[in-house]
């Protein structure tokens, strides 16, 4: 599939976040690049690639049901969920097509959610990705989608069949002169210095050379990430009790930081979604 030489392309930035294991945290950054969108005035709309398990879908849902609940107005995107189970394999890339040609007329960006596996509209979608984020744990084990490793030294032996697939989409983009910024996130950190954590860094830099990517901090291990999903918020929505439900903590600030870093470094042309850290630690002392 290849539309962006079509008359009809869409205007729209393609994030795309992607990558073939589950549990690396693609939904919650894509709702949080979704909203960090929003709040900088930008149109968004959202793609939900994981029928099955339609996390993205369910945070989205959850955000819009929460809002009613505290009359408050979050800020929601045009959502879509398309269905792999109950078309051929060329009637799913024309979907997605026609969803992203027709989202385009209207918005700024589409941020599409993808399932942590294979699947025909996963390529797809990984052709037509002006950004592409690949969110990862800090592990070896995660590593593995990437590249293989030498288990004596540790050093990077080879690119992983994902890897792969990346770089060969990649190029054929740029046959057509389109670009993808691919971003790979470091998800998951912890604060403390370890030899393992030493040795990723070394690996995905290297990787990061011979794959074309840039590295990026993701989400520290953080409770409060998954605590804002039942109500469908994010660490960049207003630092109050009424928003949030609940007494803020630290958590909460330290957590946006994260966020406003993780889109700056993302380069999209935004200023800062949030209040910055003065601003953030003053809104907590108000709570």
């Amino acid at each position: 599939m290849s539309f962006e030489a079509e008359s009809s392309a869409p205007p729209a930035r393609i994030i795309v976040v992607a990558n073939e294991k589950g549990g690396s945290g693609k939904s919650t950054i894509a709702m949080h690049i979704a909203v960090a969108l929003m709040k900088a005035g930008r149109r968004v709309a959202t793609i939900d690639l994981d029928s099955q398990q339609q996390t993205f879908s369910h945070y989205i849902e959850n955000r819009r049901a929460w809002a009613a609940r505290i009359g408050r107005d979050l800020e929601i995107p045009n959502h879509t969920c398309l269905d792999e189970t109950t078309q051929d394999e060329w009637a799913r890339r024309q979907a997605l097509a026609a969803a992203v040609i027709a989202l385009g007329r209207t918005c700024d960006f589409i941020v599409i959610d993808t399932p942590g596996y294979e699947s025909t509209l996963t390529r797809a979608a990984h052709a037509i990705a002006d950004t592409l984020v690949t969110p990862l744990n800090d592990s070896f084990v995660d590593l593995d989608v990437l590249a293989t490793v030498d288990p004596e030294t540790f050093q990077v032996t080879g690119p992983s069949r994902y890897a792969r697939m990346v770089d060969e989409v990649r190029r054929e983009r740029e046959d057509n002169q389109y670009f993808t910024d691919w971003i790979v996130l470091r998800n998951r950190l912890t604060a403390i210095s370890s030899h393992n954590k030493r040795l990723m860094g070394e690996a995905l830099d290297t990787l990061a050379r011979q794959l074309n990517f840039r590295c990026a901090d993701g989400l520290a291990e953080r409770v409060i990430f998954r605590a804002f999903f039942p109500r469908g918020l994010t660490a960049i929505d207003d630092l109050d009790v009424a928003t949030h439900g609940t007494r803020l903590t630290m958590s909460h600030v330290t957590a946006r930081l994260e966020i406003e870093n993780l889109i700056k470094a993302m380069d999209l042309g935004l200023e800062s979604p949030a209040a910055g850290e003065q601003g953030a630690a003053q809104a907590l002392n108000a709570a």
